[in-house]
This record gives structure tokens, C-alpha cells and sequence, in this order.
């Protein structure tokens, strides 16, 4: 189907968004058509500034506006735990529970020999400075629960572990409010292996 060029580069553009198929993109093109110019601007805007304005956090990885980040410079957080997370988002997700109050290390991916991505092409080595500089005395790995995840997390644990420094991985299993049945093989084993006493 033809489309005048600017609306076929807006669609090009928005089909380049994970997720986003042929037909949503042409969908999301056309309702910004439909905007304010104004709002068209700010959200133009709110791209490029998005992209220029923010970068990662040297100590941590995470991403920030400023550097070091807000978490990083928190005196009130304890700097004697780092959590361990894969991406930025994971850091997110970890702050909306409100429970946790270390530290936190992203690696920015996980390790994957299928996808040629070893130990040296994650944020690692920042990790083991991170460990011998700042009197870390428990690591907690939250790694995701896949294949690279369960890689990952075992190859710190090694690497960490003539260290000293107690090293934890988060549990997995079952979500709260989720029926036996419905369970995939790999989810329950997780639950047992992760099960404590009442």
C-alpha cells in the first residue's frame, strides 16, 4: 500500500518499537495525525530529550539523569547489599515493592553463548571493583528465571564466592494467586526447591 513518505517513515519508525506490528504502527502514525501540533512537540521532545538527558549511573549501571544516581548517593540506603538485576527496568520493579533497601548492580543483559554474549560483554567487572571497594557483605541475585538468568547468576556466585561474601538468589515459583494446575514443570520444581517452613 502506497503512503506519502513522511507517513511511511512514521511507520517505519514506530514498527522499529518491540511489539509493535505493521498494522499497530500504521495505527499509531496516523492517530499522531490526528494530535495537537502541540502535543506532537512535546512528544517529539520528550524523545530526544529522553535520549540525550539520560545515561548510566557509573557505580551502579542504573539509569540516570544525574551521576552518580539517586539510589547510589542515598546515605540511608544499606551499601552493605547489592541486588543484582539484568536491566534498568528491573531496578524499577524492585523500588514500586518498597521493601528493599540496599543497593542495587545492573548488568545491562545476561550471559548467552547462543546469542554470542559472554561474561566480558555484560556490566560484571564494575561488579567485582563494586566488591572489593565498598565492604559488600551480601549479594542478591535477581537475575530472570530463564536459561541465561540461571547462567548468569551461577557464574557470579563462582566468581564471588572466594570472596566471602554470602550470596543469595531470589526465589521463584509460584505468583501469589496462581492455581497448581496451570503451572508449567520448570515454575513448580522452582516452588519446591524454594519452599520454606511455616
Amino acid at each position: 500500500m502506497y503512503y506519502p513518505e513522511p507517513i511511511s517513515k512514521l511507520i517505519d519508525s514506530f514498527s522499529k518499537l518491540p511489539g509493535i506490528g505493521p498494522k499497530t504502527a500504521a495505527r499509531l502514525a496516523f492517530f499522531v495525525l490526528e494530535m495537537e501540533e502541540d502535543d506532537v512537540l512535546d512528544f517529539a521532545k520528550a524523545l530526544v530529550n529522553a535520549k540525550r538527558e539520560l545515561t548510566h549511573c557509573t557505580v551502579c549501571g542504573h539509569i540516570t539523569d544525574q551521576d552518580p544516581c539517586s539510589i547510589c548517593q542515598d546515605d540511608a540506603r544499606d551499601g552493605t547489599i547489592i541486588c543484582v538485576v539484568q536491566d534498568p527496568k528491573d531496578v524499577i520493579a524492585m523500588e514500586k515493592m518498597k521493601d528493599y533497601s540496599g543497593k542495587y548492580h545492573v548488568l545491562h543483559g545476561a550471559i548467552s553463548p547462543m546469542d554470542g554474549i559472554g561474561p566480558e560483554d555484560i556490566n560484571i567487572q564494575t561488579l567485582i571493583n563494586r566488591l572489593k571497594d565498598e565492604g559488600v557483605e551480601e549479594l542478591i541475585i535477581a537475575t530472570n528465571p530463564n536459561i541465561e538468568g540461571e547462567a548468569t547468576a551461577m557464574y557470579i556466585s563462582r566468581l564471588v564466592k572466594p570472596a566471602g561474601i554470602r550470596t543469595t538468589r531470589i526465589a521463584h515459583g509460584l505468583p501469589v494467586g496462581g492455581d497448581l494446575e496451570y503451572a508449567d514443570e520448570v515454575t513448580l520444581s522452582k516452588a519446591l526447591e524454594g519452599r520454606r517452613e511455616l
